[in-house]
């Protein structure tokens, strides 16, 4: 009887199967370790952000800062201007379209000692904003403020005016941050800000323009906040305020006012500079809007809707006499 012949390997085949079990291996060693220290991270990460509220935080110098702040003319912009101002920041940059408010508003920056400069610019307009970002030159705090309302139902609504809100309260944040990331980028010191509303996580009727243009903008900004993680210097930071008291939105109503007051603009100012300085990525006004963050996530839409009919936010904006 003949004895069986066994397939030889040759050397290098034999070779080239250990080296790719043993890489295999060392693959799936880092992810169980990986794995395994994954919630060690969470944790930790969890109990840095207790403490940090219970200490002074570190707060960022403004001295070596220029600042542009987008609708800086009036509203929530003018009293931006006035809290960095007040904070020390070395220059600061007024874009609007309304040439009294920006004059106005400049002239009381430069009462207060501080370097102040005003630029006619509409963000909605593509090539404006690019035009003016080279005669304002290197900005370091970037403020995306402008924003416009027009308090309509979507077929109430004209649609060069649904297109005037898209350009100029989503896309010209798309026109600013190319025109000064790159150069932040380069100096790796930079901050992106957004003057958001919480309207972009719980939209009501009659602001669809609003809801819609803000919803996009905070989307950019969660997108562009992790796409800056691996870049050193350079940060971004949302706000996303509850209604606050401005002409913007002069008219609406909600059920409860006393419950839920309108936020002041020199409250939403300061705790924006606040939130820059602290580098902190999110913040929602008052502190109160999280609770509506997790409702929203284990509700039933029936159970929104009563809420919204409840607190009077699905009629607030009938009594709408704001500036668009």
């Amino acid at each position: 009887m003949k004895g069986i012949a066994f397939l030889s390997l040759p050397p290098w085949f034999c070779g080239a199967l250990e080296e790719n079990f043993a890489r295999e291996k060392r693959m799936m060693w880092k992810w169980l370790g990986a794995l395994l220290l994954f919630p060690v991270q969470m944790v930790y990460l969890v109990v840095k952000a207790a403490v940090c509220l219970l200490l002074p935080p570190k707060l960022r110098d403004l001295s070596r800062d220029n600042v542009l702040v987008t609708g800086g003319g009036r509203g929530i912009g003018r009293h931006l201007a006035r809290e960095f101002a007040r904070r020390g920041a070395r220059k600061i940059i007024l874009w609007g379209r309304t040439e009294k408010c920006l004059k106005e508003t400049t002239e009381e920056i430069r009462m207060m000692g501080t370097e102040c400069h005003y630029f006619i610019c509409d963000v909605g307009n593509r090539e404006e904003v690019y035009r003016q970002a080279k005669a304002v030159g290197d900005i370091t705090i970037l403020v995306n403020n402008a924003a416009v309302v027009h308090g309509k139902s979507l077929m109430d609504s004209d649609d060069d005016a649904l297109l005037k809100s898209q350009h100029i309260n989503t896309l010209g944040q798309f026109w600013t941050t190319k025109a000064f990331l790159p150069r932040m980028l380069e100096l790796q010191n930079g901050h992106i800000v957004c003057l958001n509303s919480v309207l972009a996580l719980s939209a009501i009727p009659g602001a669809i323009d609003y809801c819609t243009s803000k919803a996009s903008s905070f989307a950019f900004m969660e997108s562009l906040t992790l796409g800056l993680l691996d870049c050193p210097g350079v940060n971004a930071t949302t706000v996303l305020p509850f209604h606050t008291s401005t002409e913007m939105f002069q008219g609406m109503r909600i059920r409860f006012p006393s419950l839920f007051p309108p936020l002041k603009p020199e409250t939403v100012a300061r705790r924006t500079v606040e939130a820059v300085q602290m580098n902190q990525a999110f913040l929602l006004l008052p502190w109160t809007m999280h609770v509506l963050v997790i409702l929203k996530s284990i509700l039933p839409q029936a159970a929104l809707e009563e809420i919204h009919k409840f607190s009077g936010s699905y009629t607030c904006m009938n009594t709408f006499k704001g500036r668009t």
